[in-house]
């Protein structure tokens, strides 16, 4: 019963109350419950109870502030503000996705280590608690792992960039445009 409660998606009316009604289980829950879907990868969507609009990246969005606002923050100030400055700039798609394939090597490293450490605790997967223990331990080299990650990511950022900005050079350099290369604009 379990396995078939899994495969079945929540749907999640939002009234204008602002109260959030689980038509699965006819009950109406709050943002923790639907942060507790999230962390076991329930599906489920939310909609205005009166128009049908998707509202799921919106509720998505409420539970991080309020993670972000409440005990230890993931993201600081600065990239906060970094993230913002992309909203309208050319580069929005490339950074969402870039910041989306990121998140998704980030989860694959995790998993191939509780993968590989199934054996240092019978065969167990890893709780939050072992994580805890792990980064204790292993936080230093983790660490230093993800920098050299982050610095050849960035480094190959910088290259695609070079080469985007010289076959654009390319493809309008016969047009009689003047080119400022200094960086600076006329």
């Amino acid at each position: 019963m379990n396995s078939a409660k899994k495969s079945t998606q929540h749907l999640i009316k939002k009234y204008p109350n602002r109260r959030l009604y689980d038509t699965q289980t006819s009950s109406y829950i709050t943002l923790v419950d639907v942060k507790q879907f999230v962390l076991d990868n329930d599906d489920f969507a939310v909609v205005d109870a009166k128009t049908g609009e998707d509202l799921t990246r919106s509720i998505l969005l409420q539970i991080i502030l309020e993670e972000e606002a409440g005990g230890s923050p993931m993201f600081s100030s600065a990239v906060l503000a970094q993230i913002i400055r992309y909203y309208g700039h050319a580069m929005q798609g490339m950074m969402g996705s870039y910041l989306e394939k990121n998140i998704q090597a980030f989860i694959d490293i995790q998993n191939k280590l509780a993968e590989n450490s199934k054996g240092i605790y019978e065969g167990k997967p890893f709780s939050p608690e072992m994580w805890t223990q792990f980064m204790n331990v292993q936080g230093p080299m983790m660490q230093g792992m993800m920098g050299n990650y982050i610095e050849q990511s960035k480094n190959l950022f910088v290259q695609m960039q070079e080469q985007m900005q010289s076959q654009a050079k390319n493809m309008f350099g016969t047009f009689p445009f003047n080119v400022d290369d200094s960086g600076k604009g006329k």
